[in-house]
């Protein structure tokens, strides 16, 4: 969801230069019983798994940003398991052109998702935290330029087990049987 708009700011080489660094809670590691997912073993501690383009996610990423750009493109994403329970929070980084500014940025995220009741893109001096979309069926968007390297910074956060599993699918059961698509969905978090 987050490279989407951003897609018409990705200069050429910039394809070739998209790293996402994906932080996930133990539950997005599956449910069977693993040493390394112990509350004990996990807590205070982060840990990189799946690198160097093995993860099983990495082809499909690809293949969505291949559909919509018609350019054959390689990426690299970089799993992490965080210490938390739940929630993903996924750092996209992608070269745009120098003489994109950050409102030009804001403003195309804003205007491409200002339809989507489940979609919040932040204000700018607003910070993405995973805890505030526990229990929802919401993403945010921070949105982020670094001009001494011309890139893009995208900031998401979903709850996994939200937006990412159970909400997704009501979602789309919603829509298939001509529900409103935000029947019995929330975007606002239990602490929000």
């Amino acid at each position: 969801m987050g490279l989407l708009p951003l897609i018409p700011f990705i200069t050429n080489e910039g394809l070739k230069e998209i790293t996402i660094v994906a932080a996930s809670g133990t539950t997005g590691a599956g449910r069977s019983l693993k040493n390394n997912l112990l509350a004990s073993e996990v807590m205070g501690s982060l840990s990189a798994y799946k690198v160097g383009g093995v993860h099983q996610h990495t082809p499909e990423i690809e293949e969505n940003i291949q559909r919509i750009t018609k350019k054959e493109i390689k990426l690299s994403f970089i799993p992490i398991l965080a210490p938390m329970p739940r929630g993903i929070l996924a750092t996209i980084s992608a070269t745009v052109s120098a003489d994109i500014t950050l409102t030009q940025l804001q403003d195309t995220f804003e205007n491409a998702y200002a339809k989507e009741f489940f979609i919040e893109v932040l204000t700018q001096g607003e910070t993405l935290q995973t805890s505030s979309l526990t229990g929802s069926n919401g993403l945010q968007i921070q949105i982020s330029l670094d001009k001494r390297t011309n890139k893009a910074i995208i900031i998401t956060g979903i709850d996994n087990l939200g937006k990412g599993a159970a909400g997704q699918a009501i979602q789309n059961a919603n829509l298939i049987c001509g529900f409103v698509e935000n029947t019995g969905l929330t975007p606002v978090g239990l602490h929000a």
